[in-house]
C-alpha cells in the first residue's frame, strides 16, 4: 500500500498493508474527508500489550463517517503485530529492542528498525500531526497524561503543547525523549503527542470511549472535524522523577497512580526474600504519582514509579 503516492483519493474507507523489509506488514487504514485538509496520523501497539488505543482505533475506523471530516486520518492500529501476538512487553520479540527506542532507524537493521524505518520513510512524510496512542503495560499502573516534545523546534513544540490540552487527560507533561515513534516525528517538524491510558494488560470501554473523545476534540483543533473541546482542568507537570531499583529483590508500592503525594512520604521499598529492607524510595517533592510497576518481583535497573510537581 504506497501510502506516500495516494495524495487524490475518492472519499471513502481504504484498508492496506505497508511491506516492512523481511517481516510481516504494518496494517493501515485510511479514512478520506469530503474535502482537502490536513492529514492527521493515529498509531497504536507500538507496545504490544498496551491495548486502549488498538480498540480506540478499531472502534474509530469503523464508526468515524469520512463525510464528516475534512483532510485524511491514516490509522495504524498494530505497529508490533509481533508483540501484541506474543504477549510480549514492550519489546519485539524476535531481536528484543523497543520501537520506541530506535529512531532515528538505520538504513537497515532488525526486525524493531526496519518497522521504525518503514514509518520515517512512508508515514512521516504525509503527516501533518501525529498522536502516538500508548498506556501502562503489563506490569504497569497508569496515571491517565499526555507528553509533548519539548525539545522540538519551537513552533512544533508550540503546535503540540497548544494540542495537548484538547486531549481529555488531566496531566500534561514536556518530554525531551527525541528516538521514539512520536518523539523522533517531532524532530523532522511534525507536531506530535503521546497519549497514556490504561495499563497492567487491561482495557474498558470507558478508556476507550475518552480516547474516542480525545481524538475528535484533536480533529476539531486541526480543523477536520466540528469544534474541539479545550480540557480546562488539564495541568501541566514541571519537573519529574523516574525511580529505579538499586536492587533485585521484592517491590511494596506505598502509593497509587493519580495519589498526591508529600515531600520526605515512603512511596515504596524493596525487600529480600527474607523481608530484610534494601530500598526505599522517598518523595523528594509534592508532587502526584503518574505510574508505578505492578510487579512484585524487580531487577536492578528496573523502573518503579514516576512522579512529577504540578503546577500551581
Amino acid at each position: 500500500m504506497q501510502i506516500i503516492d495516494r495524495k487524490a483519493l475518492d472519499t471513502g474507507r481504504i484498508t492496506g498493508i505497508l511491506p516492512v523489509r523481511g517481516g510481516p506488514g504494518l496494517p493501515v487504514w485510511m479514512l478520506c474527508g469530503a474535502s482537502d485538509g490536513p492529514t492527521l496520523v493515529l498509531t497504536a501497539g507500538v507496545h504490544g500489550c498496551e491495548y486502549v488505543g488498538i480498540v480506540t482505533l478499531r472502534q474509530l475506523f469503523a464508526t468515524l463517517s469520512p463525510a464528516q471530516i475534512r483532510g485524511r486520518v491514516i490509522l495504524m492500529p498494530l505497529v508490533n503485530g509481533e508483540g501484541f501476538y506474543a504477549g510480549s512487553k514492550q519489546v519485539v520479540p524476535s531481536d528484543g529492542k523497543n520501537i520506541n527506542r530506535v529512531f532515528p532507524p538505520p538504513a537497515e537493521g532488525t526486525m524493531a528498525q526496519e518497522i521504525a524505518r518503514t514509518v520515517v520513510e512512508q508515514i512521516y512524510p504525509n503527516a501533518d500531526f501525529l498522536l502516538d496512542l500508548h498506556g501502562g503495560d503489563v506490569n504497569e499502573a497508569m496515571t491517565p497524561l499526555v507528553f509533548y516534545p519539548a525539545t522540538a523546534a519551537p513552533d512544533v513544540t508550540a503546535q503540540a503543547k497548544a494540542a495537548a490540552q484538547h486531549l481529555e487527560v488531566m496531566y500534561r507533561i514536556p518530554s525531551t525523549v527525541q528516538n521514539g515513534l512520536y518523539s523522533y516525528a517531532a524532530q523532522c517538524g511534525i507536531p506530535s503527542l503521546l497519549m497514556e491510558v490504561g495499563g497492567m494488560g487491561l482495557w474498558t470501554e470507558k478508556q476507550v470511549e475518552m480516547e474516542l473523545r480525545s481524538i475528535q476534540s484533536l480533529m476539531g483543533y486541526l480543523d477536520m472535524g466540528p469544534a474541539p473541546v479545550k480540557n480546562i482542568r488539564q495541568k501541566e507537570t514541571m519537573e519529574m522523577c523516574y525511580a529505579e531499583a538499586d536492587f533485585s529483590g521484592l517491590w511494596f508500592p506505598e502509593v497509587k497512580p493519580e495519589r498526591l503525594i508529600s515531600a520526605g512520604q515512603m512511596l515504596g521499598r524493596i525487600e529480600d526474600l527474607e523481608g530484610h529492607i534494601l530500598q526505599t524510595v522517598h518523595a523528594r517533592w509534592d508532587g502526584i504519582v503518574l505510574y508505578h510497576t505492578v510487579s512484585l518481583g524487580v531487577a536492578a535497573e528496573d523502573a518503579l514509579l514516576a512522579y512529577g510537581k504540578i503546577e500551581e
